[in-house]
């Protein structure tokens, strides 16, 4: 796929007349990058450089639907599948037992959980790989946007994932998403207890003709469903999950409370912090305490 990405800018390139160092400048970078992308070798193209050449190349957005189909080969084999039946997918329903979708997750917090596991090779695959996961983001705004429903386990709120700074951004991204009409999101949380897909995650995509598949995964391996029966169970059990979880309007308020309690900012006290700090000022510089509700209360005279 990299070599026909390469080949169909060379054709482009070549039909508008242009050299490799003039779409170098035209894209802001050097030719020798685009000689690269032409010749597939070095790192695969970029999400940036592909808008680019798409638009400085007049592609029609043939190079946009073309990236996907690259970075799938920075993915495990066993995930390429379902990448590719979530890229037609109406409907993707999906319960995240420990980290949060990559559909939903910002380039931080997918650098971070890309960084790790046994199956990335180096520095150059890791950037693919990010850069393969959020060009998939670009569904949930473009045209034919799929409807997404997610059910997150209270875990994946808690877990400072690339620690708290990221964590705190990608909570707060997730409050975005959520304002989108397309895009519903749940907490399933912790006192609910044991249920179906405690040892891993589930999704259900609907396709374009009705037809559903279901794909599970742990850490290291993933199977993909297209058998009606069997995917008829994992539908019954995700309808269990949202079931058990909390309504929207309370998970986002769940997911409000973990972002001020456990990931806000080093320099933001708390509510109690700043009201206990205001109490000693006040008593430190007039000897006046607050009210419960938050009036003055001032110092008694003595009687004569």
């Amino acid at each position: 796929m990299a070599a026909l990405f390469g080949t169909r800018v060379r054709k482009l390139r070549e039909a508008a007349g242009l050299t490799q160092t003039e779409v170098g400048v035209l894209t802001h970078v050097v030719g020798s990058r685009i000689n690269q992308v032409e010749r597939a070798t070095g790192a695969k193209p970029t999400l940036e450089l592909t808008r680019a050449l798409d638009k400085e190349l007049v592609a029609d957005d043939l190079l946009i639907d073309l990236l996907p189909f690259v970075h799938r080969e920075a993915f495990p084999d066993w995930s390429q599948a379902f990448i590719a039946y979530s890229a037609r997918a109406a409907v993707i329903r999906q319960y995240a037992s420990h980290a949060v979708p990559g559909l939903l997750q910002t380039p931080e917090y997918a650098r971070a959980l890309l960084s790790v596991g046994y199956s990335l090779r180096d520095a150059e695959h890791l950037e693919e790989r990010v850069t393969a996961r959020l060009g998939r983001q670009d569904r949930l705004t473009g045209p034919g946007r799929p409807h997404l429903w997610i059910i997150l386990d209270e875990a994946v709120l808690r877990r400072p994932v690339g620690g708290p700074a990221v964590m705190r951004r990608q909570l707060e991204k997730l409050l975005r998403m959520a304002e989108e009409p397309n895009i519903t999101i749940q907490v399933l949380p912790f006192d609910q207890g044991e249920h179906g897909s405690l040892g891993g995650s589930l999704t259900v995509l609907v396709m374009p003709d009705g037809s559903e598949v279901a794909y599970t995964e742990g850490a290291h391996s993933g199977q993909l469903t297209e058998e009606p029966d069997e995917v008829a169970q994992f539908v019954l059990t995700y309808d269990h999950l949202r079931a058990m979880a909390l309504p929207p309007l309370m998970s986002l308020a769940l997911i409000r409370s973990v972002l001020e309690a456990d990931f806000r900012g080093s320099r933001i006290p708390s509510r109690p912090d700043r009201r206990r700090l205001a109490q000693q000022q006040l008593q430190q510089s007039g000897g006046r305490r607050l009210r419960a509700g938050g009036g003055r209360i001032p110092r008694r005279r003595p009687r004569p």
